[in-house]
C-alpha cells in the first residue's frame, strides 16, 4: 500500500513537471530588415508601429497598425492584440519597440519580433513606406 502511494505521488509530480515544461514561453527576436520583409510577405505576423500618430502619418510599413507607446492607454491598447499570434513591432530606431517587446513578453505574448533599427533602418535599406 505504501509503495503504491509513493508510485502515485511520483506519477503526479512527473506529470506536473511535464505540464509546466509544455507551457509556451514568450520569445523576443530582434530581426533585420530582410527578415521583417520575409515575415510580412508570408503574412504570418501582426505588425504594430509604436511611434506617435504624427510619426506614423509621415510614413509607415504597409499593414502596420499604430499603437503609440507614449499613449497613456498604451498597455490597455496593446493587450487587445492577439497574444497567440506572432507580433512584429517597430518604432523610429528601436528604443520604444524594445520596451514594448519587454512589456508584451511579461504580458504573455508568445512570439515577438522587434525590428532592429526601426523604420529608419527600413528606409535606409530602400524598403517602401506608405504615406
Amino acid at each position: 500500500m505504501v509503495l503504491k502511494n509513493k508510485i502515485i505521488i511520483i506519477i503526479v509530480v512527473l506529470s506536473m513537471l511535464s505540464c509546466n515544461q509544455a507551457k509556451t514561453k514568450s520569445v523576443i527576436e530582434v530581426i533585420t530588415v530582410e527578415e521583417m520583409d520575409s515575415l510580412l510577405q508570408m503574412e504570418k505576423v501582426q505588425l504594430i508601429d509604436v511611434r506617435t500618430p504624427q510619426e506614423y502619418a509621415e510614413g509607415y510599413i504597409e499593414g502596420a497598425s499604430n499603437i503609440d507607446f507614449r499613449n497613456e492607454n498604451f498597455e490597455e491598447l496593446i493587450l487587445k492584440v492577439d497574444k497567440t499570434k506572432p507580433v512584429a513591432v517597430y518604432c523610429a530606431k528601436g528604443g520604444r519597440s524594445s520596451k514594448c517587446s519587454e512589456f508584451m513578453k511579461k504580458a504573455g505574448f508568445t512570439k515577438i519580433y522587434d525590428l532592429d533599427g526601426g523604420i529608419t533602418e527600413w528606409k535606409f535599406k530602400g524598403k517602401n513606406v506608405i504615406k
